[in-house]
Parts: C-alpha cells; structure tokens; sequence
C-alpha cells in the first residue's frame, strides 16, 4: 500500500504491507513528498547541517501516518529496527525516541550502516506493527 501524501518510494516497494494481522513498515525516512528532508539545512556556500533530533521525529512520525493509513497507530507498533549511519548520533536518536516510547512500546534494534540512500540521511527506520483485522 503507497500512503497519499507521504514521499514515493525510490524503488518498486510498499510504504506498508498487510500480513494478517500485523503491518510491515518499509524502511522510513524524513524525506518529505517534495523529495526535501526535515533535518536538513544548506546555507547558500552549500555547507550542510544535519540533525539528528529532527530527522528522528520526522522519521517517526512519518512512520505513525503510514500506520494511521492503514488503520493503526504508534502505539501498535511491536518491533523497530533502526539504521544510524553514525553510532555518534546514537543520543541525540535515543531521546527523541524516548519521547514517543519506553519500556512498553516496541522491541528495538539499532545498528550501524555505511550509507542510506541519499548523503543527507542519518537515520531509517522499519517497523512492525500488530493490528488485527476487522473480522466479519
């Protein structure tokens, strides 16, 4: 299912996938549907600042409108898997991440990467979520 409203994926690939009862999450960026990322700042000499906070909430929340449009929510979710391209990044991450979960959310998993798909991304996520069907 592609989500109206959030960035085309850059391959042939689902925002979210129906399993039965649970929702696979693709991995999510900050990019936004204008092909720009929150998080991104790049002054006219070209000199690029990343955040790491704001890529994290935007990330996120994208995720919880992928979630929202197929029916649940973040509170849904089971398991994170998140992508760092710098373990350095690892406590700015960690505490917007705190502001949306704790010990009763999801399970999670976060690793080290070389690259994402574009130079200005510092963080991906993918996740799974449970939400049963409406059973008739």
């Amino acid at each position: 299912m592609l989500v109206e409203g959030k960035a085309t994926p850059r391959g042939r690939f689902p925002h979210v996938k129906r399993a039965g009862d649970f929702l696979y999450v693709s991995g999510t960026s900050s990019r936004r549907p204008d092909n720009t990322f929150e998080g991104v700042e790049v002054d006219e000499f070209g000199a690029t600042s990343l955040d790491i906070r704001a890529q994290t909430r935007a990330v996120i929340e994208n995720i919880g409108d992928i979630l929202e449009a197929a029916g649940g929510s973040l509170a849904d979710l089971v398991q994170i898997t998140t992508y760092l391209v710098n373990m350095n990044d690892f406590k700015g991450y960690n505490e917007v991440y705190a502001e949306f979960f704790d010990e009763e959310g999801p399970t999670r998993t976060t690793v080290a990467v070389h690259q994402l798909p574009h130079p200005h991304l510092l963080i991906e996520m993918q996740a799974v979520a449970y939400h049963p069907q409406e059973r008739s």
